[in-house]
């Protein structure tokens, strides 16, 4: 009858959206991103001898020991106390992981010598593209997954550091990924969730070490890279604010019924 509409309701689980907000939450995207682009550019200078392995573990030693700091002087050491973890037993799987790293380099360095170099960069390049794709962003959807991720990285800094002149170079390679892939984004999911105002400089800061680094190389490369990282982090939160203007999703007495009683007992 005429009152059927009087019940129509439009929109009603919608978000919206601020402009700022989608900008801070496209931080660990473009934060991603420049750990692949960081990664592959310290692969390329040591591949052209340009960086040797004792200063890239050197650097790679010091901000670890200061991210470790960091980590734990955010929230005061609250989350190591819950979790029950001592630094005694951080220190021993730092020191088994590279012991056995260390042990395995020249396995590592031999591992992929039958298969040509033209594959080995194609499969990294997909690995590296599938670590973007399956990495946990802080969305809650199915295609996340962080372990997948991070197998994904690591094969692909195996394949790269098999390329390397000696098992030394792969063995820094390979603890230089663990470091960037596995620990660096532990430490910015803290840092997002206890300080954003850090968090943000931090970001920024990242951002510039990865475009000074991908300048080095030819400077299209790093021009695209600007490109990208501009249309993630400002354009992309433009259109899905303007876009969410067009949404016109109707609610009303002509959904699906939905049977909440506990109709267990007609079953018996």
């Amino acid at each position: 009858d005429q009152r059927f509409l009087e019940e129509l309701r439009k929109n009603v689980h919608a978000r919206r959206y601020r402009y700022w907000a989608v900008v801070f939450q496209s931080g660990a995207v473009v934060q991603q991103l420049c750990s692949v682009c960081i990664f592959v550019v310290t692969w390329w200078y040591m591949d052209a001898g340009m960086l040797s392995p004792q200063g890239l573990f050197g650097a790679a030693l010091v901000t670890s020991l200061l991210g470790y700091i960091l980590f734990d002087a955010v929230d005061g050491g609250a989350g190591r106390r819950e979790s029950g973890r001592t630094r005694w037993a951080d220190l021993k799987s730092t020191l088994v992981f590279t012991a056995f790293t260390y042990g395995f380099s020249p396995v590592l360095k031999t591992l992929t010598e039958s298969i040509s170099t033209d594959t080995i960069y194609a499969m990294s390049s997909l690995m590296l593209l599938g670590h973007l794709i399956f990495f946990d962003y802080g969305a809650n959807a199915a295609i996340v997954s962080s372990t997948l991720s991070l197998n994904m990285a690591i094969f692909a800094s195996v394949c790269l550091a098999s390329r390397l002149p000696r098992s030394l170079h792969a063995f820094v390679m390979v603890t230089f990924a663990m470091q960037i892939f596995a620990l660096w984004p532990m430490l910015q999911k803290k840092l997002k969730a206890q300080t954003p105002q850090c968090y943000v400089g931090v970001t920024l800061l990242f951002t510039l070490v990865a475009l000074a680094g991908l300048a080095t190389v030819p400077r299209v490369g790093a021009v695209l890279f600007t490109l990208l990282l501009l249309a993630i982090s400002c354009l992309c939160p433009y259109c899905l604010i303007r876009l969410q203007l067009l949404k016109d999703n109707i609610h009303g007495p002509w959904d699906e019924a939905e049977i909440k009683e506990d109709l267990s007992r007609f079953l018996m």
